[in-house]
């Protein structure tokens, strides 16, 4: 192990002395390219850093949106649940058929609500992925 590290220690000092023996030019070119990977690699970590704020504020806007979402199903659940209850009281002042035509007109409301839903949410996950 010592002796891998030693010999390794002698290449480096074998590379050194090569460039400080290298014509000006040359350590010039050197320091160019160095210079040009730096900078490439400086932009690539700006872009990113960009990147993952941007990433990092529209994860926090989805997130604000599936609450705001859930609030909204929460509340829209309430007020079916309400509405019935009302319905029940009153059910009995109504024929079976105006009571089955208001189920079923409450069970569409309630699937097209739960498609939009869902579609939204398919839409956000596909967002969230893509992003």
């Amino acid at each position: 192990e010592v002796q891998k590290l030693n010999q390794q220690l002698e290449e480096k000092n074998g590379e050194i002395q090569q460039m400080i023996n290298q014509p000006p030019y040359e350590k010039e070119r050197e320091i160019l390219r160095l210079q040009k990977t730096l900078a490439e690699r400086e932009k690539a970590q700006a872009t990113s850093d960009v990147l993952c704020r941007s990433l990092t504020d529209e994860t926090h806007q989805l997130q604000r949106k599936l609450a705001s979402t859930a609030e909204m199903c929460q509340h829209l659940a309430k007020c079916l649940e309400e509405k019935q209850r009302k319905e029940k009281g009153n059910s009995d002042d109504q024929t079976p058929t105006e009571r089955s035509n208001q189920v079923l007109d409450n069970e569409t409301s309630l699937q097209a609500l739960i498609c939009n839903l869902q579609e939204e949410n398919r839409m956000l996950k596909q967002k969230v992925a893509h992003v």
